[in-house]
Order: C-alpha cells, then sequence, then structure tokens
C-alpha cells in the first residue's frame, strides 16, 4: 500500500467527522462502537492477524491519527509514523471458562474507556478460553472512522464466504483527498449555479431546504422522559435476540417495515418501565440513524446522520404503534436536509460545544438497524455464532442497535446507568415490548 499520497495532501476531517470525534472528549457522550462476535471455536491467530492487516492496508484511517489543525481549519488525518498492528489487534484468555457475561462485562469496559488519541482509533480482541471451546471477537473503533454500514463492509476482508454482491469493500484510498474548507466552497457553487439558470425554482427550493435544515438540528425541548433524566459516564450492556422473520411478519402485518417494528418494540417496553415506575410518558423523542452513504462511499468515514422525531409510547396496540412509527420516520427520512448533513454538521461544530451537548441530551433513546450478513460466515476457520453491536448513546439515555445474522436479530443494548439504574427491570421490560410486537405475526 503507497501512503506517499496521504503524506504529500493534507486531508481533512469531513464536518460529520469532526463533530463525532469533538464531542468524544465528553465522557457521556463518547462515541465509541462496540461489536461482539461470538465463534465456535477458537481460529487461527495468525490468520486474524493478518486480516487485520489487510482491513488497515484497504481502509486507511486504521492506520491515521486526528491531529488538530490551525484554526480555523477542522481536525486532519494524518498517517502514524509508529503504526504497530500489535498494539491494535490484541489476545486474551478468561482466567475459567467464560460465557457471555463475561464478554459483556469486558464490552462495557470498552463502551466507557476513552482512546489513546495518539493511536488510531481502533482495537481488536480475540478472546478465548470460554465454555465448550467457544472464542469471542471483540472490536471497539470510533464512528469518526466509518458507521454501521461501513463496518459491515470493512468485515468482508475479515470474514469468509460473503457473497461478493452482497457486500463489497473498498481498496485503495479514497478517490476524494479534498478538504472540508474547499468541499465547503464546492458546494455552494452547486446550489449558486441553478439559482443563476432558474432564480424562482431554486429560491422556492432553496427555501423548501433551508426550512428543512432548521427542523433538522433546531433544538428540541426534552427529554420526554420525567423518569431517565440523569446522564452519567457509565454504561451497562445486554443482549436479546429475535427471529429476523417473524419480527418482519410482525411489520409487515401492520403495514411498517422491520425498522418501525423495532422502535414499536422499543417504544413499548419503555411504557411499560415508566408505568412500572408510576411515571407514565405520552411521547419520547428518538434519535433514528439513517444511512446516507452511497455505492462511491468508502467503507471509513462516518456517512451516517441522525434524525429525531417523537414517538407515540401510549399507543397501546402494537399494530397501531408501528403505524405512527412507519409515518413519522417516512417524514423524517423525506427531509431534504439529509442531502446537506455536512453543512449542518459544520454549523454545529462552529457553535458553543455547551449548546450542542445539551442538545444531544434532550434525546430520550436512540434506535439504530443494521443490516449484517445474509449467509453464514466463519473467522479465520472458526464459524460465526452470532453477532452483535452496541452503539454509542451519545447523550441519550439508551440506545438499542438491531445487527442482523441470517435470520437472527442479535440486539444490542447499551444505557446510561445514571438515566436506568435498574437495567435488569429495564431489559425485562424491553423483552416484553418484542414479545408485543412479535405476537402480530400470529395473528
Amino acid at each position: 500500500m503507497n501512503f506517499h499520497g496521504a503524506e504529500a495532501m493534507t486531508e481533512y476531517l469531513s464536518s460529520s467527522d469532526a463533530f463525532m470525534w469533538a464531542i468524544g472528549d465528553d465522557p457521556v457522550l463518547h462515541s465509541t462502537i462496540v461489536t461482539l462476535t461470538m465463534l465456535e471455536r477458537c481460529p487461527d491467530w495468525h490468520e486474524v492477524v493478518d486480516r487485520f492487516n489487510r482491513i488497515s492496508l484497504a481502509a486507511p484511517r486504521f492506520r491515521q491519527i486526528v491531529k488538530r489543525s490551525t484554526p480555523p481549519l477542522p481536525p486532519h488525518w494524518e498517517l502514524d509514523p509508529e503504526f504497530d498492528l500489535g498494539f491494535h489487534v490484541r489476545r486474551e484468555r478468561t482466567p475459567e471458562l467464560g460465557n457471555l457475561d463475561v464478554l459483556l462485562e469486558r464490552v462495557q469496559i470498552a463502551a466507557m474507556a476513552d482512546y489513546d488519541r495518539a493511536h488510531p482509533l481502533w482495537e481488536a480482541t480475540l478472546v478465548d478460553g470460554l465454555a465448550d471451546g467457544a472464542a469471542a471477537l471483540l472490536c471497539k473503533l470510533d464512528h469518526a472512522m466509518t458507521d454501521g454500514v461501513g463496518a459491515v463492509q470493512l468485515a468482508s476482508v475479515l470474514y469468509d464466504c460473503i457473497e461478493p454482491s452482497e457486500q463489497s469493500v473498498p481498496s485503495g484510498r479514497e478517490t476524494s483527498h479534498v478538504g472540508a474548507p474547499l468541499s465547503a466552497l464546492i458546494q455552494a457553487r452547486r446550489l449558486f449555479v441553478p439559482s443563476v439558470r432558474h432564480p424562482l425554482a431554486a429560491a422556492a427550493a432553496a427555501c423548501t431546504t433551508a426550512a428543512s435544515m432548521v427542523r433538522t438540528a433546531r433544538p428540541m425541548n426534552g427529554p420526554q422522559s420525567r423518569l431517565m433524566v440523569k446522564r452519567s459516564p457509565r454504561r451497562h450492556v445486554g443482549t436479546h435476540e429475535v427471529s429476523k422473520a417473524e419480527l418482519l411478519r410482525a411489520a409487515h402485518a401492520a403495514g411498517g417495515t422491520l425498522n418501525d417494528a423495532l422502535i414499536a418494540a422499543i417504544a413499548g417496553g419503555l411504557r411499560r418501565y415508566h408505568e412500572n415506575h408510576a411515571a407514565p410518558v405520552a411521547e419520547l423523542l428518538v434519535s433514528m440513524p439513517i444511512s446516507i452513504r452511497t455505492g462511491n462511499d468508502p467503507a471509513g468515514g462516518n456517512r451516517a446522520t441522525l434524525s429525531r422525531f417523537r414517538v407515540p409510547v401510549d399507543l397501546t396496540d402494537p399494530g397501531s404503534r408501528i403505524r405512527a412509527i412507519h409515518e413519522h420516520a417516512g417524514i423524517a427520512r423525506s427531509e431534504k436536509a439529509l442531502a446537506h448533513t455536512s453543512a449542518i454538521a459544520a454549523v454545529l461544530n462552529a457553535m458553543p460545544r455547551r449548546y450542542v451537548t445539551s442538545a444531544l441530551r434532550h434525546v430520550d433513546f436512540i434506535a439504530s438497524d443494521v443490516p449484517g450478513f445474509p449467509k453464514p460466515v466463519s473467522l479465520a476457520g472458526a464459524p460465526v455464532r452470532m453477532q452483535y453491536a452496541f452503539s454509542p448513546t451519545l447523550g441519550a439515555a439508551l440506545n438499542v442497535t438491531m445487527f442482523s445474522y441470517v435470520d437472527t436479530c442479535g440486539i444490542g443494548v447499551n444505557v446510561d446507568v445514571g438515566a436506568v439504574p435498574d437495567y435488569h427491570a429495564f431489559h425485562g421490560c424491553l423483552v416484553e415490548g418484542f414479545d408485543e410486537v412479535l405476537n402480530l405475526a400470529m395473528r
């Protein structure tokens, strides 16, 4: 791999990546993604190391660090001159036969711990010595490096038996090295030229887009919950599993999508949790990641944006709840502001940090649906049993991420202990929320 191009030209963080990197200074807002892959047996260690080396060559972010630039320029990527793969890829053995609970304790620590920012922002640990000769791979990376969909694309280097037509991996360097300031000028030009040729139509479109951008970036009153209001750096994680086919049938029975069914299940669980604490709530504010990744985008970099809307929690009928969520989510996905995510992020980067971090804490929960591998895969000779993803709370009370593997949806739950101190009570309510939605498939 030739990195001379990276050394010769400064590559600035995009506005979105700079935003994710900057808020990581706040321990409550760590933008860390943690994935846990359960393996049938321990894979070949040398092959695992080689696979991560290939990933670091295919995606330059894995060999780069973030360096501050001279203001007003944004931070930039810089090749780590002392990159050591051994620092990032490690192997550990549990002191006794471990199980999922032991691994989740490691996930919690990884989710709360910051990075050594003198190194690239990622780690991978192979854990063996589990019960029945099983093993696990725990990966941690910053959201500024990639998003959920990008991580799945990169994983096609790591795992075997992935159909090329379903998963693609970028090779070589990213095609664009345009810095954030120049890209902003290019975007402005693209908006300006049509306005000269068709002034009235362009003015109307500009007003519509501007209104959409204001709706997307405006502060919202929250959190709506009177119960989940405190925020802290402490996290508790857990898992759940549901049939993808059954959840999809339930969604279609109510006229919704898989993502609608996910949010409806979470809302049902949160309704029960609030009722059990004598703090009923009518609606909650959800933040839903929307992928804006295209086929030409490299796997590196964050190509997802967060859209916020209110979820009617007090709708006890799961079918009605799915239909209402489908309507609200559809409006959120149709916002013209989605095409200008970078511009919105640039504005947020220029605003006082206290204002931005306060706004992020107004969200009640985050729900994310990440399409995983549709067919079985293996890692260096070890078949994969299951995969879970634990996405950051980013100031919300909790984040529930659904990561599908073959026909099972692995639910990764990441809660802020300050907001949800009784995790096990909440987890029971969440399971009931999923069961309630899944019952739609039986009707």
